[in-house]
């Protein structure tokens, strides 16, 4: 036998090394591209569109029952309900303060539970964390990503809102609640006004889930951990004996936007809610970095 023969063949070298788990390569790099990846892994989820699609059937339904029974009592159901009939850009507010005890905060809930725990549940966490970026930086994309989705969740109920009330009722000149009218164009800034608040508003509730999903592996359990304390929060707010806390719970303020459909506007309800929420980001945002950089992730 020559020597030639005796020469290892090319098919006899060791397989390459396995690559990460399907999904991680494609991240960008760096916080900009890690940033851009997340929000686009976000809206190619199904489920994203789907509670965003189940958020947009709140002021559907709304609209479609006060046509169907030609309008309703003044005082009766939630705010803005009785002045649906009138001008149908109510349709989007009377659909936002539906929305806010608990649609609202649930949707956000399983996008912020989801942050940290999701991807360990799916061992890509690892896999992150070896991006020059670092742990901190990872943490603040998750956070931002979740606020994204608070902005967005919140204009989708009033936007769908705004069309559905205008193609059942008609939309005109608004009449503030303090009497004032104001033209349909200023009325619409001011709904996006109300957006901007009801966002600021989730912000902090978007912290605390966060938090909770660098507490464990299983993101239903952050979700619904999550949501949880988003409806307590809201029933220890509606109890007169507790009333000491009340100011210092990060729901006390989340309907209190009706200054802002007010003449002249008031801004201190949204600089109070601003303040309270960032006390709360400033909080959770603290001891999720400290779990999360003294944590051994193992998946």
């Amino acid at each position: 036998m020559s020597s030639h023969d005796a020469a290892p063949r090319p098919t006899d070298a060791p397989p390459p090394p396995p690559t990460p788990a399907s999904g991680t390569a494609e991240r960008g790099s760096g916080v900009p591209g890690l940033l851009g990846s997340e929000l686009a892994t976000l809206f190619r989820r199904l489920r994203t569109w789907m509670m965003l699609g189940a958020l947009g059937l709140i002021p559907v339904l709304l609209g479609v029952a006060v046509r169907i029974a030609g309008g309703t009592r003044a005082g009766r159901g939630p705010a803005f309900l009785d002045q649906i009939t009138d001008n149908g850009v109510f349709v989007g507010l009377a659909a936002l303060t539906v929305a806010i005890p608990l649609f609202l905060p649930l949707t956000i809930s399983v996008v912020a539970g989801d942050a940290i725990a999701g991807e360990a549940s799916l061992g890509t966490l690892r896999y992150l964390l070896v991006a020059p970026s670092g742990r901190v930086a990872l943490l603040a994309v998750k956070y931002v990503v979740a606020a994204v989705f608070c902005m967005i969740a919140t204009f989708a109920v009033v936007a769908v809102g705004v069309i559905v009330g205008a193609i059942l009722f008609g939309a005109g000149p608004l009449t503030l609640l303090s009497g004032a009218q104001v033209s349909l164009a200023e009325g619409l800034v001011r709904c996006l006004a109300v957006v901007a608040y009801v966002s600021v508003s989730m912000l902090g509730l978007a912290a605390i889930g966060v938090l909770l999903s660098t507490l464990t592996t299983a993101p239903v359990g952050a979700m619904a951990a999550t949501a949880i304390l988003a409806v307590a929060a809201q029933i220890v707010g509606q109890i007169p004996q507790l009333s000491a806390v009340h100011p210092y719970l990060f729901t006390d303020r989340w309907l209190d936007f009706g200054d802002l459909l007010r003449s002249p506007i008031s801004w201190d309800s949204f600089l109070d809610n601003a303040l309270l929420q960032a006390v709360w980001i400033a909080v959770a945002g603290a001891l999720a970095v400290w779990r999360f950089t003294t944590r051994d992730v193992l998946s």
